[in-house]
């Protein structure tokens, strides 16, 4: 895949540019320890995944289309994770709790930026391409990356909640070609990377883009081309250099 063909890249942002420094059960057991809660990590860790799939289901999209609103919905997903554990905490512990924790995912002490994110973005800038976000996300987004310091890569952050749409709807794609400002954008000559086959690869696909998945689990990739395949963003900028250097050399000769 030649870059130089391409008019747009974009990037999901969870486990494709950053990682959390800890797992949602550990991070919380360490804010729930500051305000003198003791809950085993493990019980926290399953309680949360049991919230999230809940709310996702009774308020997709972060409550975005059914009036609760992204704040209420990590708030009630933070307080029921900590009531599963059985503790006997005050309502309004709880609820500083939540507070707390909505605000450090703001930060970089929750995450950690992926390796070869920063070498890869630059060189894409470098080949002046424009770059967005696209990522199933609340409106905190912005406000992270800002503070992670990998804003200023990207033209445009969308998120679904601002969206109105989640990853893989073609219709979140579309806006972000809408989003980039660029005249006359074919839905062939924009890229998405992301680590989900069913999210960002096939969302991707099923719009019209290219796109590349990041996959370093080992794990098969079936009924996907495995030059669309990567372990690691260090190995998709390597294929941008050397296909780039294989195109000069092509031209000189």
């Amino acid at each position: 895949m030649l870059l130089s063909r391409l008019r747009l890249v974009t990037f999901d942002v969870t486990d494709t540019l950053l990682k959390f420094k800890l797992s949602p059960g550990q991070q919380y057991g360490e804010i729930g320890a500051l305000y003198g809660i003791t809950c085993d990590r493990k019980e926290l860790s399953k309680n949360f995944k049991k919230q999230w799939h809940k709310m996702n289901l009774v308020h997709p999209n972060f409550g975005c289309h059914t009036g609760l609103g992204w704040e209420k919905w990590w708030k009630m997903i933070v307080i029921e994770t900590f009531k599963d554990t059985k503790v006997n905490v005050e309502d309004k512990k709880l609820n500083e709790i939540a507070c707390h924790l909505i605000d450090l995912y703001k930060i970089s002490d929750c995450w950690k930026v992926c390796e070869g994110v920063n070498g890869l973005l630059s060189y894409i800038r470098s080949k002046r391409v424009p770059m967005g976000i696209i990522s199933n996300f609340d409106p905190r987004l912005t406000t992270t990356l800002t503070n992670i310091k990998l804003r200023h890569y990207f033209n445009f952050i969308l998120t679904s909640y601002e969206a109105g749409f989640e990853k893989p709807d073609e219709k979140i794609f579309l806006q972000a070609m809408n989003s980039s400002k660029l005249k006359q954008l074919k839905p062939g000559e924009c890229l998405h990377v992301g680590d989900q086959i069913s999210l960002d690869y096939n969302g991707a696909k099923n719009s019209g883009w290219n796109a590349i998945l990041i996959n370093n689990t080992q794990e098969q990739c079936p009924n996907i081309d495995p030059t669309h395949v990567f372990d690691s963003l260090f190995g998709l900028h390597k294929h941008f250099v050397q296909t780039s250097s294989e195109k000069l050399v092509s031209h000189t000769l």
